[in-house]
């Protein structure tokens, strides 16, 4: 026997010996491709808010709306450059012209009567003799002209107005989009946490199964027992993958958020469970966001624009000032035939300098189109004055609601505190009854899922509280942070 056993022995370290080489070649192998899984990236919920303000696609698109309104801010001076023309012109007359020229002729001395006068032609004399114009021509000219009105500055106000309202639409956007993140990052973090309770409660369902069925192998139970608990256990496999595809779903918009892949793996870091909840004031909340609410500094702006407008529409009814300038060069011999830069008296050049002040008599009329837009736009600026009440009332219902319900969620994540403490108690009062033989395994288990489930709970109402917390913040324009992180 011991010497079976030494041969026994002795097979079997080459074996093991080849299985462990194995092992290392194999690691030592790189990956083939589709078959390494890609690392799970870590992601904390303040990395995620910079890389969705780095990489989100719609934060993008509102910063280069930003930027084109700075770049016509910048160069709004741009309309005191001169309007300049220039200009090259052939023309071919339908018909040939003709024209008279005086030439020298030489004289004999041949006697001669003209309109009764009698005379002898001299040596040499003029007379007229037609020339044919040319019936091809050639003009260049340079035109230049400025119109200045006092409307025109007020357009350079207001294309900077404009752009501070392109930054007040990015600051939206931006604390938007933060906003989102991190309330998706709490949910996400609950889904986890439901989920892992969901397959507990599958857990404990299927041992009830394995019970029920031993149970009805022994003649114990009913059939209509092992029934009933295999029905409760394929009754919850599809709210477990219900719950799973939520979650699948929620990382696919948060990747998208962070301008990611929608299949691109990552973990989420842990928050704090740990909420202090904070005092609130609602009357201090509603004084911040009556001036620094994102959407109540927009529609501001955007009031300032339509009164930029107005006095831009008013000044248009003033004097302009019109500078022009013109110089034209033709040449008057044929462009095909003669040389063109042989002598200067073959160019015949004119040009002048115009300074005129205009005024529209007809714009001054009460019914005019003009006043009528300057009345249009009183309207537009009244009718957005009453919005601008309309959202501060509005933003202060808003705020009240946030905050009472910052304060529900206090009062129910207290009570269900309360309920964690119990649970706890239960559950180690039953963990000692188990240990001591007074209960069994399952009771235990169950006692937990109970504890598990009113942990949960408590989380959300956490989540609840930290959620309104950053509602709050975006409310009364305020960085995000400012009281949500206070509070843990």
């Amino acid at each position: 026997m011991s010497l079976g056993k030494r041969n026994t022995s002795g097979l079997g370290r080459p074996v093991y010996a080849v299985l462990f080489l194995g092992a290392l070649i194999c690691a030592a192998l790189p990956a083939q491709e589709g078959q390494a899984s890609p690392e799970a990236l870590l992601i904390g919920p303040d990395e995620a808010v910079e890389r969705a303000i780095k990489n989100n696609l719609s934060l993008e698109a509102s910063r280069i709306g930003t930027s084109t309104r700075k770049r016509a801010s910048d160069l709004s001076w741009n309309q005191f450059i001169p309007s300049v023309t220039a200009a090259g012109t052939l023309i071919r007359d339908n018909e040939q012209g003709q024209t008279s020229a005086t030439v020298p002729v030489p004289g004999s001395g041949t006697p001669i009567t003209y309109n009764g006068i009698s005379g002898t032609l001299g040596p040499q004399f003029f007379v007229s003799d037609p020339i044919d114009i040319p019936q091809w021509h050639v003009a260049g000219s340079i035109q230049a002209s400025l119109n200045i009105n006092i409307a025109m500055f007020e357009n350079m106000r207001r294309l900077r107005l404009d752009y501070e309202g392109g930054m007040i639409s990015y600051e939206k956007a931006r604390a938007q989009l933060e906003r989102d993140v991190r309330k998706a990052y709490h949910n996400m973090l609950l889904l986890q946490e439901n989920i892992a309770l969901l397959r507990g409660s599958f857990e404990n369902i299927e041992r009830q199964v394995q019970i029920a069925q031993a149970n009805y192998n022994a003649g114990l139970a009913p059939e209509l027992t092992l029934l009933q608990a295999q029905v409760a256990r394929e009754n919850m496999r599809p709210v477990i993958d219900q719950v799973e595809n939520g979650l699948k779903l929620s990382m696919a918009q948060f990747a998208m958020y962070l301008g990611m892949d929608y299949d691109t793996p990552f973990e989420l870091v842990p928050v704090d469970e740990q909420t202090d909840f904070i005092p609130l004031d609602v009357a201090e909340f509603i004084s911040k966001a009556s001036s620094a609410k994102p959407d109540i500094q927009e529609l501001r702006l955007s009031i300032m624009m339509l009164q930029s407008a107005r006095r831009a529409q008013a000044f248009s009814l003033t004097p302009t000032l019109s500078l022009g300038w013109s110089t034209t060069s033709a040449f008057i011999k044929d462009p095909w035939d003669d040389p063109w830069f042989d002598s200067k008296d073959d160019w015949n050049k004119s040009g002048s300098l115009t300074i005129s002040l205009g005024l529209r008599l007809h714009s001054l009329i009460p019914f005019s189109q003009d006043f009528q837009a300057i009345r249009n736009l009183d309207d537009s600026i009244r009718t957005a004055n009453i919005g601008l009440a309309q959202m501060i009332q509005g933003t202060e219902i808003e705020i009240y609601n946030i905050v009472l319900s910052l304060e529900r969620t206090r009062i129910s994540a207290e009570a269900q505190a309360q309920t964690v403490n119990l649970a706890e108690r239960s559950y180690r009062l039953t963990e000692q009854a188990y240990q001591a033989g007074l209960q069994d395994l399952f009771q235990v288990q169950n006692t937990e899922q109970s504890l598990r489930q009113a942990r949960v709970q408590m989380l959300e109402q956490q989540f609840n509280y930290l959620n309104g917390l950053i509602d709050l913040e975006y409310s009364i324009g305020v960085p995000f942070g400012t009281l949500s992180k206070g509070s843990r």
